[in-house]
């Protein structure tokens, strides 16, 4: 938005412009429009526009003359603010709308038209991140992309990912999260995705939508909003996508019986993923059989802009999902502690089954807004993890103590040993009471949900135990 002056900024807002600067003053560096979009006044530089979001304790707008005074280019806020702020003139724009949201998702709207860039929309019940990092490295190399930073997949974070796309952008790749119905919708309404992919459907939020079925309706809305002719990428094995198939969209289906399958995966670390017309050799940087669902997934959505992937994929995931933290003594940390769901969980004990050379050890903790099932689908993960041959769990919050039942109920480890099961009330209890129990060798899960804050026990152990040395941990 370099070029465009207050009154564009504004009417692209769908904002009132309240007050401008004179054109000398506007104009200053040559750049009539913001540099950049913020809702953090702590953030702001010179050029900058700061939207005075509103919440539920703070009005963003209270903070708009700090803003100001720090250089912004103006504000966007709500109008009993623009009193205030329009006694110091010169300052800079100030733009006024009732809902300062609502102006920013406008705004970024008007500035993905302005792009012109193609869009794919990513939602899912789990790994959708992960596949937005996927398939952001698939196109890097062949078109100029920009996609969500870490999880800015709200409806903060989406208009603010598109509005710090600069001109020149051929893609955005927007991840896009849910709680409740009609936050898909919304989000879709101001990207206006060409292609729509569906990573799965799987049990959570279940406290605010009550059913599976429920989600499954929430992520399609991603699907009602494609446009006729675009492509949707969906699970082969997902019936409860079915009913919102769209007879003028492209249908791509990936994973077993899919149109998009894994058809191979070598010694040496290539997959072959076969389409009905061709096959494509990759070797990705992971290995993890639910980041090779996910890649599939991503490559569905490349070849649906056009892009077909080949050789060497390196891709760098966004923090806390499945970090390998390797520390003194071959102990090897899987820090996956950004989210967790049932379906999540069960992957993270499948990838800590499948490449721990010595003893398992999980460190798992509640999964939040599961709804009146919660405890049966904790307990089912202690079945799971002792299934998977856990030799030590160790339970975070009150809801997880449910896994240490199940893990006692369930089988235990292939050496007949039973599971070793230890409760903790919080990370750090947890903390301490894995460093009392660690052995050299062990390779170690950490994962719960964003709200318990798990990340402690990685932190405590890296302190605990420097870092390995280059090479110690394969």
């Amino acid at each position: 938005m370099r070029g465009w002056d207050a009154g564009r900024v504004a009417a692209a807002a769908d904002a009132a412009l309240a007050f401008s600067p004179a054109a000398s003053e506007s104009a200053r560096e040559g750049l009539p429009g913001p540099l950049r979009v913020v809702i953090d006044s702590r953030e702001v530089a010179a050029g900058d526009l700061f939207v005075g979001l509103g919440g539920s304790r703070v009005d963003g707008g209270d903070y708009a003359a700090a803003a100001l005074a720090a250089g912004a280019w103006g504000v966007i806020v709500k109008p009993v603010h623009a009193p205030t702020l329009m006694q110091a003139p010169g300052l800079g724009a100030v733009l006024v709308h009732p809902n300062p949201l609502a102006a920013l998702g406008r705004l970024a709207g008007a500035w993905r038209t302005e792009l012109g860039a193609r869009v794919v929309g990513i939602t899912g019940s789990t790994g959708k991140t992960s596949t937005k990092d996927i398939l952001a490295a698939l196109l890097r190399d062949r078109l100029r992309t920009v996609a969500s930073p870490a999880n800015l997949n709200t409806e903060i974070g989406l208009p603010l990912t598109i509005l710090a796309a600069p001109p020149g952008t051929e893609m955005l790749v927007l991840e896009m999260a849910m709680r409740g119905p009609g936050q898909i919708a919304e989000l879709a309404a101001i990207a206006r995705p060409d292609v729509g992919v569906i990573v799965n459907v799987g049990p959570v939020h279940l406290q605010q939508l009550g059913s599976i079925e429920n989600v499954a309706a929430a992520k399609a809305e991603l699907l009602v909003a494609l446009p006729s002719g675009a492509t949707a990428v969906v699970p082969a094995a997902e019936p409860l996508l079915e009913p919102y198939r769209r007879s003028d969209v492209n249908v791509v289906t990936f994973g077993p019986n899919g149109d998009v399958t894994l058809a191979d995966v070598h010694a040496d670390g290539e997959v072959v993923i076969a389409t009905p017309t061709q096959r494509i050799a990759l070797r990705p940087s992971f290995s993890q059989r639910h980041n090779l669902e996910n890649l599939l997934a991503a490559t569905a959505a490349a070849l649906a802009l056009g892009v077909v992937p080949a050789g060497e994929l390196n891709v760098t995931f966004s923090a806390l999902r499945g970090e390998r933290v390797a520390l003194a003594g071959q102990v090897l940390v899987i820090n996956d502690c950004y989210n967790a769901n049932p379906m999540s969980m069960r992957a993270a004990l499948d990838d800590l089954a499948a490449t721990a050379p010595g003893r398992r050890v999980a460190v798992l903790g509640d999964m939040l807004e599961l709804g009146h099932g919660e405890l049966a689908l904790h307990r089912e993960i202690g079945e799971y993890a002792a299934a998977q041959d856990v030799a030590l769990l160790i339970t975070v919050g009150p809801r997880a103590v449910a896994m240490g039942d199940g893990a006692l109920s369930g089988d235990g480890p292939a050496t007949d040993a039973p599971v070793e099961v230890h409760a903790a009330e919080d990370p750090a209890g947890a903390a301490r009471l894995l460093l009392t129990l660690l052995r050299d060798g062990d390779t170690v899960l950490v994962k719960a949900s964003r709200g318990m804050r798990l990340e402690v026990v990685t932190d405590t152990l890296v302190a605990a135990r420097a870092p390995a040395l280059a090479g110690e941990v394969s």
